[in-house]
Formats: structure tokens, C-alpha cells, sequence
């Protein structure tokens, strides 16, 4: 089963500033512990939603309306994804919980691991 695990935008990632060399190393060693294992799907950092565009649905059967960024709510952007592949929601858990703190000098990291639709064949 696959499970992304979503990291939350920060004031910082919004204002595009690079995470520091310690968490890219931290990130980078998670990632090939992830690989080894053989877990790893995908892994990204997002630019900030100042590139970003947001489509919305705003009437049924018309056409989308495109808005260029920056999003004002940061609550609901996001910084960067995992995506793995596991045998059981604990094992996500496990992995989840070992990815390094995105905001470690605040205290401030959220993330979220939800596990993907079932694809069909």
C-alpha cells in the first residue's frame, strides 16, 4: 500500500528560503535509508506558492478559473512530499515518524502520512 507523507509550508518555505544544509543532509540521508529499504516512491521539496497556480471548479460543466499565487493560507500549502510504498499503515507510521522535523529550530513542523487510493489495473 502507498502512503504520502505531505510536509506543511512554513513561513520560511513560503518566503522561499532553502531549508538549512542540516536538514538537506538529514533529508537526504532519510531518503536513501528509504531507498535501501526499498520503500521509496518519490521524494520533492515545492517551490513556494508565490509560482504556484490554483485551479478552482467554481460552477458544474463550465470552464476551471486559474489563479496565480502567492496563497494567503499557509495552513494549506505544502512544502514537499514522500511518497512510499509499505506493507502496513504501521510500517508508514514508523517511516513517517523518523522523517526529520522541517522546522526544527521552531518547533513548529507538521507533516501528514495518508495513504494513497488503491490504483487500477
Amino acid at each position: 500500500m502507498r502512503f504520502i507523507m505531505i510536509v506543511k509550508a512554513t513561513k520560511d518555505s513560503e518566503a522561499g528560503l532553502m531549508p538549512s544544509q542540516e536538514l538537506l543532509d538529514a533529508m537526504a540521508k532519510y531518503n536513501e535509508e528509504l531507498a535501501r529499504a526499498g520503500v521509496l516512491v518519490a521524494a520533492e521539496g515545492l517551490h513556494p506558492s508565490s509560482v504556484a497556480i490554483r485551479i478552482s471548479y467554481p460552477e458544474p460543466g463550465r470552464k476551471p478559473k486559474v489563479v496565480d499565487g502567492p496563497f494567503s493560507e499557509s495552513k494549506e500549502l505544502i512544502a514537499g512530499f514522500t511518497l512510499i510504498e509499505v506493507k502496513s499503515k504501521e510500517e508508514a507510521i514508523e517511516w513517517a515518524m523518523r522523517m526529520p522535523d522541517p522546522a526544527r529550530l521552531s518547533g513548529k513542523g507538521k507533516s501528514s502520512c495518508v495513504r494513497c487510493l488503491k490504483r487500477r489495473n
